[in-house]
């Protein structure tokens, strides 16, 4: 595959900053200092007004983007309601529902999904260029099943019954993981996937542990008012770089914050004996950028996105795509004006307080940021900018080749197996995404690194995983560290 369809040459905007020590007298998160913000890139402002008045255009020409277009997703009355302890939400109940993977290598095939999509018989997961993973609810799968055998086009059933999946991803711990955590002073265990309140505890808990090394600040709320907490861990040297880490901003990738804070127990819990790479960088983590999305996929519907802030939609429909709201090339391909879209893009850039609380953050801090990473599922790709459009920064060979080097050490490790490439000539355009836009703010390493597994569990990845998933991919950002220390 030719990856490099063409070049543009983006010249960033850098400030040189300065990394101060941490003053341990004060509490955790007080001695963050902040400066001047970084300027937009001149285009911002034009398109901020221009995307903001468009009709929305339904993109062509690239496999997902041709069905990604979705309407919200219609719980169906005829399945059980289950009453949430949480709220008084009726509970999704996926039972009978079914993934299947799809080949997209013949050009008729997008059309049919397409048609299916509009009728909500289907949803989208995951895909490429040659496949796509698709949800077939249990009501349309004998009609879906005839469409599909019409068209001749062979299907892989991936899950045969998704809410029995769901029911088995997240099991109880037992009693001695239990008692387990009561001795450690806090319930991460990593054998599990954790609410928001277990994550945030377990933050506070280093910070007070370690508070030499580890600090903790919330930089915004959620729109439900929940805290965006990062967690800092650094030795202080005014010579450090920056690193900034962040998972959960699509609600249901569960993996993704489960990988994030391993990282964060591994440094915080070793870092005495960690290397010069590791110590020499100042890291920055935000588990959860899309708390009440996440804690929703815990209460309500396991296969939420979006964050739940109220859109002005005459159906109701709630919640903003963050990982499309971001102010850099907002509203371009890959993103929806719909706010029944799993991909709308919001109603103008930052204007989700999630991607804004991120932004500012970055814009006004210290930190020396050289690499920013964010952590998604699923797929195991591991992308650079630009999203988009099909094209490439001027630096594009160091961060294909230090992607490469990530991707190997993951390998060397499990065996697992990343794709490395730009986000739109990998996948497909997104704009308005969080790596394009720290890219764009003179990040030199911007990532997403998309985690396990390839479409056997999906979003659905079982506990059994984290540990394993976690390791690897702490392997890859060891790679990252060397590079960025000597950078």
């Amino acid at each position: 595959m030719e990856m490099w369809s063409r070049t543009v040459v983006l010249l960033l905007v850098t400030t040189t900053v300065t990394c101060t020590p941490l003053i341990n007298e004060l509490e955790p998160g007080k001695d963050w200092p902040p400066r001047n913000s970084v300027k937009q890139p001149s285009d911002y402002e034009k398109e901020t007004s221009t995307f903001a008045e468009k009709e929305e255009v339904l993109p062509t020409g690239n496999p997902i983007e041709e069905i990604d277009e979705p309407e919200e997703v219609v719980i169906d009355a005829s399945q059980p309601i289950l009453r949430n302890a949480d709220s008084w939400e009726r509970k999704v109940d996926y039972s009978g529902a079914q993934v299947w993977k799809v080949s997209t290598e013949r050009v008729s095939v997008l059309g049919v999904i397409t048609r299916l999509r509009r009728r909500n018989l289907i949803s989208t997961w995951g895909g490429n260029h040659s496949s796509i993973d698709i949800l077939v609810k249990p009501n349309a799968i004998a009609n879906v099943t005839r469409v599909f055998q019409r068209e001749r086009i062979p299907i892989d059933v991936v899950i045969d019954d998704l809410q029995q999946r769901i029911n088995d991803e997240n099991p109880p711990l037992d009693a001695n993981e239990i008692e387990l955590q009561d001795r450690r002073g806090h319930r991460m265990t990593w054998k599990q996937y954790h609410r928001i309140e277990d994550i945030h505890g377990f933050m506070d808990y280093l910070a007070k542990t370690y508070p030499k090394i580890v600090s903790v600040n919330s930089i915004g709320k959620s729109h439900e008012g929940r805290d965006l907490k990062v967690l800092r861990i650094s030795d202080g040297k005014p010579t450090n770089k920056a690193v900034f880490i962040d998972g959960g901003i699509h609600a249901r990738e569960w993996i993704s914050p489960a990988t994030v804070t391993y990282f964060i127990n591994q440094f915080a819990e070793n870092f005495d004996v960690e290397t010069d790479d590791i110590k020499n960088i100042d890291w920055y983590f935000l588990p959860v950028v899309n708390p009440d999305g996440y804690e929703y996929t815990h209460q309500t519907d396991r296969l939420w996105r979006k964050n739940k802030k109220p859109t002005r939609s005459a159906r109701g429909c709630v919640g903003t795509d963050i990982n499309r709201n971001f102010g850099y090339r907002w509203g371009g391909r890959g993103s929806s004006a719909n706010p029944c879209s799993e991909i709308y893009r919001g109603s103008t850039p930052f204007s989700e307080p999630e991607s804004k609380a991120l932004s500012d953050f970055i814009k006004n801090s210290a930190a020396n940021f050289t690499a920013y990473i964010t952590y998604h599922s699923y797929g195991q790709y591991l992308l650079y900018p630009w999203g988009y459009e099909n094209a490439v920064p001027a630096d594009h060979k160091d961060l294909h080749d230090l992607g490469n080097r990530m991707a190997e050490a993951i390998k060397q490790t499990r065996g697992s197996s990343y794709q490395v490439g730009s986000s739109s000539g990998l996948l497909y355009p997104a704009s308005g995404g969080s790596d394009d836009w720290a890219k764009s703010q003179g990040i030199k390493y911007s990532y997403t690194i998309e985690l396990s597994d390839t479409g056997r569990y999906g979003f659905i990845l079982p506990t059994s995983f984290i540990e394993p998933v976690a390791r690897e991919s702490l392997n890859g950002l060891r790679v990252l560290a060397s590079q960025v220390a000597k950078a």
